[in-house]
């Protein structure tokens, strides 16, 4: 660790911290303790908060009270996490339509936050200090877990309004104090390309932070001009937002010389994972119980996949109970080689709206298709846009170019999901082209379910 990291991580970044009234350095180091602990011990503090986290809501949210009241339910039945199940799986809508109901009577000091809207749903909700600290805490822990720590430096390429457009003077001072650079994730053509390299030689980051999609533009710019950035002591890339596809992780290992870790979390439901150095996708179990359940709503069966449902113990004041993410994907009931008990996401397959409508009106998840096309050989990126009920689109970046066979292949692996009535186009291009926000979509449906 260097002098300048060591000023910052001991003594700037708490003091920053505790200006703004957080405890994330006293929880840090407690999260620091409690990932060594056997999985049994975690299981009973989760429950142990779980209890204190419903005798909260219970007393003091309306929605929640009146929940318990008409359903008869105490909070001390629920002495086991199984028991969750007691309680209703909640999303966007249902908080939206509660108002001030979802709101904690006597809160304060909260401060407001809001969803990207990315979804389509955007949400504006409410966090305590508590809540802040420990997703401080917890992405603080897992940024360690890979050497490297708050003040060594950091590219982070993003492309959020809600974080571009907050780079006032103070934020800017902040980040050069850090030595975190933020660089925009739009319009990554060519020369943006080649300037993004430039900045990552001039600044020597110890780690990269974003999207894994514009990670991977970059590292193939690079490779395409037989530029290798590994001389320049990157430790890790950091990739959040997006599905990590292998490819992208094959690409931004090799050409920046550094591990990849896979970040799964969003602003309302917490910090939910981080992957460690051993290849663990390891939960915040802490303060977070992640559930895998089915189109009904039941748990779905260990390793298997399904809609991620989050219960956030740290926010009593806005309560994300049994929180549908939007997210799919499936635990790991195997143990870590790094030793951690703490639980594990197995994979993640994007949002559950990722998919396509058949011609007999089914929902086809895009994960299906997801599995034809990892596949290629050469793969850099792809998207698949339904523009009609008989029209699938897709644009696919690869090099070298697939075989001749397999167009027919695709075809014929869409008619059998879809129905040989949906026509299928190939398209051939050089760069698939993120959204406005900068992030990647695989798989987009423009046609109204019936």
């Amino acid at each position: 660790m260097s002098a300048w990291t060591h000023l910052v991580a001991r003594g700037l970044f708490p003091l920053h911290e505790r200006l703004k009234g957080h405890t994330s350095v006293t929880q840090r180091r407690a999260l620091e303790a409690s990932q060594w602990w056997p999985a049994e011990q975690l299981a009973g503090l989760q429950t142990q908060r779980l209890q204190a986290l419903l005798r909260e809501v219970a007393s003091r949210v309306p929605y929640y009270r009146r929940l318990f009241q008409e359903e008869g339910l105490t909070p001390e039945q629920f002495g086991s996490l199984e028991d969750l199940t007691r309680l209703p799986v909640t999303d966007k809508a249902l908080i939206r339509a509660q108002g001030q109901d979802w709101l904690a009577e006597g809160a304060t000091g909260l401060v407001r936050q809001q969803t990207s809207g990315s979804s389509g749903e955007p949400l504006t909700f409410w966090l305590s200090k508590a809540r802040i600290s420990l997703d401080i805490a917890a992405k603080w822990r897992a940024t360690r877990w890979w050497d490297v720590d708050i003040g060594d430096r950091e590219l982070v390429l993003w492309g959020s309004a809600v974080e571009n457009q907050a780079q006032d003077r103070v934020r800017a001072w902040r980040d050069r104090l850090m030595r975190s650079r933020l660089v925009p994730a739009q319009a990554l053509d060519g020369p943006g390309l080649d300037g993004v390299i430039d900045q990552i030689r001039r600044f020597r980051p110890r780690m990269l932070f974003g999207y894994p999609s514009a990670l991977a533009r970059v590292a193939w710019r690079a490779r395409e001009q037989d530029q290798r950035l590994g001389d320049l002591g990157i430790r890790v890339a950091f990739t959040t937002s997006e599905v990590l596809r292998p490819e992208w992780r094959g690409v931004i290992g090799e050409v920046m010389g550094c591990g990849v870790a896979n970040e799964y979390g969003a602003r309302d439901a917490g910090f939910i994972a981080r992957e460690c150095p051993a290849g663990g996708l390891h939960i915040s179990a802490e303060y977070l119980i992640v559930e895998v359940l089915d189109d009904t709503d039941q748990p779905v069966a260990p390793g298997e996949t399904g809609h991620i449902v989050v219960t956030n113990l740290a926010g009593p004041e806005f309560p994300f109970i049994r929180y549908r993410t939007g997210d799919r994907g499936a635990l790991d009931p195997t143990p870590c080689p790094c030793g951690r008990a703490l639980p594990r996401l197995s994979r993640l397959e994007g949002r559950s709206n990722d998919g396509l409508l058949a011609w007999n009106g089914a929902w086809v998840h895009g994960s299906r298709f997801n599995y034809l096309l990892r596949e290629i050989q050469g793969l850099r990126a792809y998207k698949i846009v339904q523009h009609r009920r008989d029209a699938v689109e897709v644009l696919l970046s690869a090099d070298p170019p697939p075989d001749e066979g397999f167009e027919q292949r695709l075809r014929t692996a869409f008619a059998d999901a879809l129905g040989p009535e949906v026509a299928v186009t190939l398209r051939r291009v050089d760069t698939v082209p993120p959204e406005p926000n900068g992030k990647h979509r695989h798989v987009v449906c423009r046609v109204e379910s019936t």
